[in-house]
């Protein structure tokens, strides 16, 4: 018998996993895992379809070409979100698809020297994209909080004309544009998405985003725009042999060109990276960031053996882990085995696929827009008086901006047609453009010195921008130098491995 003032037993319980390494129940897995899939699905198949379109191929071979970019893009899911001891794999909660970057140069170099020629440029530039990884890591001191969440702003924001032309329509001069079956269809989506959100809690609550695109493929049946036919017809078991096209060919223009679309999916895959990072409440290191990298180079390689296209981190499944607030990677990598199925199995793909894509493009709409306020939210944390960093932020977001509002009936880039080839590959993509300005003017207005003009000018400099050592609580000076920023967001360099940007003034070493 125990007397009252016998201690009680104090074994420390085992520590809690974070959020992002949480493994839920395995049927929550499967349907949580089944609505990322379903939000990225449109996306994905549309760069084969696009591609396909414009190089006059048969509908067997489209169906090949998505196919093998659900496979590739399946497994880039799942190391992603698995990893592979310490080369493969942000291990964070990101879905990988096929990137738009690739569309307009694979047609281009399609159109003058064939398929062939495309898968090797592919290949080389994985290589290349593999050899950079890390080097490009180390670039992510030079992504604050105002780089970072300016250019996570432009992700959301490009991505809302791809979202309505999924639900108007992609040729804004057919007649069928903006149909009021079709625009019901989306607004009644977004609509639902609100609805369940307000009115659920828990588990369905997370299921809201799926739960309208239930409603909304429902809702399209008696409109005669859910088409089962695909099903019938695809095939139980399917999968294209590697090189398909032909043994790979190789170009010096191609693959320059296919290199750059490379660093601009590095640039996309970075700020979203960075984007569920902030969302997830997880460190996020330059060797995470490189390992992400990584991936997206071996996603390359994969694309050019078995008839894919590189692949990205999708935007839409970034507003759908703020949205649902389901933090797990492992609800992703379940995402990635549904990918796989669905590349090696077309029936299972086809379904899917017959979601009308008003419906697919009204919970797009929201998770793109979902994309834009993470930054909004990440701008917070950036000091805005005594300094330049609204005008940063104002040009980038405008200048990025003309690329994605200026295009053709069919929603093509045409600011810069005029431009070389290369210079469309880079500054036709919004993310690449305001990364680049965003990046360049914090460089200029907070990191170089230059002769100041008027008597003004020096007193409204900043402490911070003069790189005056400030102490910082939890960060002995044998650690590391602490070098404060006008931004206010403070960076360590330190002698030993385990080395990230510190935020909010938290010391990076750990």
């Amino acid at each position: 018998m125990h007397s009252q003032s016998e201690p009680e037993n104090t074994t420390p319980s085992p520590a809690r996993a974070h959020p992002v390494d949480e493994v839920p129940p395995v049927p929550r897995l499967a349907i949580l895992g089944l609505q990322h899939v379903v939000i990225m699905y449109a996306g994905a198949v549309a760069v084969p379809f696009i591609v396909g379109s414009a190089l006059k191929l048969g509908l067997d071979t489209i169906a090949l070409l998505v196919n093998a970019d659900l496979l590739v893009a399946g497994i880039a899911t799942i190391i992603q979100a698995v990893g592979v001891s310490r080369v493969l794999g942000v291990r964070l909660p990101v879905v990988a698809g096929a990137t738009f970057t690739v569309v307009g140069p694979m047609i281009t170099i399609a159109a003058g020297h064939g398929l062939p020629t495309v898968y090797g440029a592919m290949l080389v530039s994985g290589v290349f994209g593999l050899l950079i990884a890390k080097p490009f890591a180390k670039m992510i001191k030079f992504f604050p909080p105002l780089v970072a969440g300016t250019v996570i702003v432009i992700i959301g924001l490009s991505l809302i004309g791809p979202g309505a032309g999924m639900i108007a329509g992609h040729d804004t001069s057919a007649d069928g544009y903006g149909k009021l079956s079709h625009i019901g269809l989306g607004l009644g989506v977004i609509a639902l998405i609100v609805l369940f959100s307000r009115l659920l809690h828990g588990f369905l609550g997370q299921l809201a985003p799926l739960l309208a695109l239930v409603s909304g493929a429902l809702a399209s049946i008696p409109l005669h725009l859910f088409d089962l036919s695909g099903v019938r017809s695809a095939g139980w078991f399917g999968i294209a042999s590697p090189f398909h096209f032909g043994a790979p060919r190789f170009d010096a223009a191609a693959i320059a060109s296919m290199c750059i679309v490379m660093l601009v999916t590095y640039a996309e895959s970075t700020a979203d990276m960075l984007a569920v990072a902030e969302m997830t409440g997880k460190e996020l290191t330059d060797a995470d960031i490189a390992r992400g990298l990584a991936t997206d180079g071996l996603s390359a390689v994969l694309g050019g053996c078995m008839n894919s296209f590189p692949d990205t981190a999708y935007a839409e499944n970034v507003g759908l882990v703020q949205m649902t607030g389901v933090r797990s990677r492992w609800v992703v990598a379940v995402a990635g085995c549904f990918l796989l199925v669905m590349g090696l199995v077309p029936k299972v793909g086809a379904l899917v696929a017959a979601v009308p894509e008003p419906v697919v493009g009204g919970a797009a709409v929201v998770m793109f827009a979902m994309v834009s306020a993470v930054g909004v939210q990440t701008l917070r944390k950036v000091e805005f008086n005594g300094n330049h960093n609204l005008l940063i932020v104002a040009v980038s977001l405008g200048v990025g901006l003309l690329p994605a509002v200026a295009t053709d009936p069919h929603g093509n880039e045409v600011f810069f047609k005029n431009f070389p080839a290369w210079a469309q590959t880079v500054l036709g993509s919004p993310i690449t453009l305001t990364a680049i300005l965003a990046f360049t003017l914090n460089l200029l207005f907070n990191h170089l010195r230059l002769p100041a003009f008027g008597s003004s000018a020096a007193s409204a400099a900043s402490p911070a921008a003069t790189g005056a050592e400030l102490p910082v609580a939890g960060c002995s000076p044998s650690c590391a130098r602490q070098v404060a920023l006008s931004s206010h967001t403070y960076f360590w360099e330190c002698p030993y491995p385990g080395v990230s940007a510190a935020r909010g003034g938290r010391c990076g070493c750990r």
